[in-house]
């Protein structure tokens, strides 16, 4: 082997040891925060059930998309055919209820889709009603800003919640409300990514969709301090906001209609 050879292989010798060493650092710190995030993760909540009245100060509640107990109904009001999170639709059921677009069950992927072609061919629309435990952020921005476009006015009603994302569905409304005993709630969010991943991995993600979801609420004129109780609030909780603060952060405009 001449000179030039072996001075080629010390160099590629040296690369291929760098990188063994940084796939190493890698995983070393991949296992660490995986590890440091299990117990976050398998520890179920502290706070207090859903179902627990709130009150200024005492606004955190467990919280699981798919098992939550919906409010109690005020009387007189129109039963809906769901009791639990877990009952409703696992993507939106769109019905079409007079001057109303009745927008019900988990947002999921393709959803904005089947909502502008629903927006495209409806007149007389007026306003949507939600019902809703949350799901697809980047789907829940796209509805909104067609809801926007649309004209039309947002309401969640009495004995309905709209939760994790689908607040960004009422705060697309041109007037925005929500009648007593509707509950509405902020948590963090995942931006596509529902899998425990290296924070150093999903940073990037994070930022962004964060980035898109305080332009849509400027946009929308809604106050971008609600993202502090939004980004306070683990995965696993839901931040309940009252009526005061919905009211402050301009989520509601209007009294609910009749």
């Amino acid at each position: 082997m001449s000179d030039e050879e072996g001075r080629g292989w010390d160099a590629r010798r040296v690369l291929y040891t760098v990188l063994g060493l940084q796939l190493v650092m890698a995983a070393l710190l991949a296992g660490s925060d995986v590890l440091g995030a299990l117990p976050r993760l398998l520890r179920p909540s502290d706070a207090p059930a859903i179902d627990s009245p709130v009150g200024p100060g005492d606004q955190t509640r467990r919280y699981a998309p798919r098992d939550t107990p919906l409010p109690e109904r005020a009387p007189g009001a129109p039963e809906r055919p769901y009791r639990n999170t877990g009952d409703m639709p696992t993507r939106l059921e769109i019905l079409r209820d007079g001057p109303v677009l009745r927008l019900t069950g988990t947002i999921a992927p393709g959803d904005d889709t089947r909502v502008a072609e629903i927006l495209a061919g409806a007149e007389g629309l007026e306003r949507a009603a939600l019902n809703s435990p949350g799901g697809s952020v980047r789907d829940a921005l796209r509805i909104g800003r067609g809801l926007r476009e649309a004209g039309l006015d947002t309401v969640v009603e009495a004995g309905d919640v709209c939760f994790s994302a689908c607040p960004y569905l009422l705060a697309a409304g041109v007037a925005r409300s929500a009648a007593e005993g509707a509950q509405i709630g902020v948590h963090q969010h995942y931006f596509g990514k529902n899998t425990v991943l290296p924070a150093f991995l999903a940073v990037e993600d994070i930022q962004r969709g964060q980035g898109e979801v305080m332009e849509y609420l400027g946009d929308m004129d809604v106050d971008i301090r609600l993202m502090r109780p939004a980004l306070a609030t683990g995965p696993k909780d839901i931040y309940i906001l009252l009526p005061a603060e919905l009211e402050e952060y301009r989520l509601t405009t209007d009294a609910a209609p009749e």
